[in-house]
């Protein structure tokens, strides 16, 4: 089953009226926080928060995450322990830099008694992170996601957030490129200005045609125009509808066209990913 992730909203775990309006927001998935937007000293009441929401049924269909503090912290090992036997979707885990943290992680998860269901999302935020990417995504099959920390890695690079975002490419693009050789799902990272819609519409545009599958977010608002521009458009199914058939029409012949364009099996390849995604969508109503 193709699992859409337009929109992956993070709620701060310690905010019990923001986990209650989660629940009627249509995103796709919820990531909720102990790390960055939990004060240090609500983070055990947010562990217990976090764990009790993934546990409630009371989400729907969307796709349910944890995100525990980074490996470095003194809170690490009971989030992660709380997170296993919560049993969400996923396990967030921040600043994951090289394939043996994550065979650790995979080590931990186990023996804290997760469920199978229960995936890592390895968070990619440095530029050692960056450096080794395809590393991280191919260290174990229970690493599903990779999650772009953008906000991290420009402080690490010493970079601007400018529009366009030209100063982390690089770091991008070498993630992307570990993402799709190793089969792994890839999100771009938050856009922090909640009230620039139109720099936030361009930046899901542009991750959308570099080929993320999706967008964090930090803001309820945020969620409708991800969901719209990570969603094939009307003219794409309708033309990957139009390419299959087509393909199927023409088996056997030598040269295969749709609307005066050349059709290979490239082409119909990424026609079948677009109609599964657009069913998968339309399957969540």
């Amino acid at each position: 089953m193709f699992r859409p992730r337009r929109s992956v909203l993070y709620m701060p775990a310690s905010n019990q009226r923001a986990l209650e309006k989660a629940k009627s927001i249509p995103c796709d998935g919820l990531i909720f926080d102990l790390e960055d937007a939990v004060a240090p000293g609500a983070k055990p009441a947010a562990r217990d928060a976090a764990c009790r929401a993934v546990s409630s049924g009371a989400y729907g269909a969307r796709e349910l995450a944890i995100r525990v503090n980074g490996a470095e912290t003194e809170w690490h090992r009971a989030d992660l322990e709380a997170a296993c036997a919560a049993g969400p979707d996923a396990v967030v885990v921040p600043k994951v830099d090289s394939a043996g943290a994550v065979r650790q992680l995979v080590e931990a998860v186990a023996r804290f008694g997760a469920p199978e269901r229960t995936r890592l999302w390895a968070m990619v935020e440095t530029p050692a992170a960056m450096l080794h990417a395809e590393e991280i995504a191919g260290a174990s099959e229970r690493l599903t996601v990779l999650v772009m920390g953008t906000n991290d890695l420009a402080k690490e690079l010493y970079a601007e957030h400018v529009p366009g975002r030209h100063p982390l490419l690089p770091g991008l693009g070498l993630a992307l490129l570990a993402a799709r050789a190793t089969g792994t799902a890839i999100l771009d990272g938050v856009y922090n200005d909640v009230q620039d819609t139109g720099g936030f519409l361009e930046e899901c545009r542009q991750g959308r045609e570099m080929g993320f599958d999706g967008k964090t977010l930090i803001h309820p608002s945020q969620v409708q125009g991800a969901n719209s521009a990570f969603a094939p458009s009307e003219q794409a199914v309708e033309d990957a509808s139009g390419i299959l058939a087509a393909w199927e029409s023409g088996a056997g012949a030598g040269v295969v066209t749709y609307r005066g364009r050349m059709v290979e099996s490239l082409h119909v390849e990424s026609a079948r990913r677009t109609l599964a995604l657009d069913q998968a969508i339309q399957q969540r109503g």
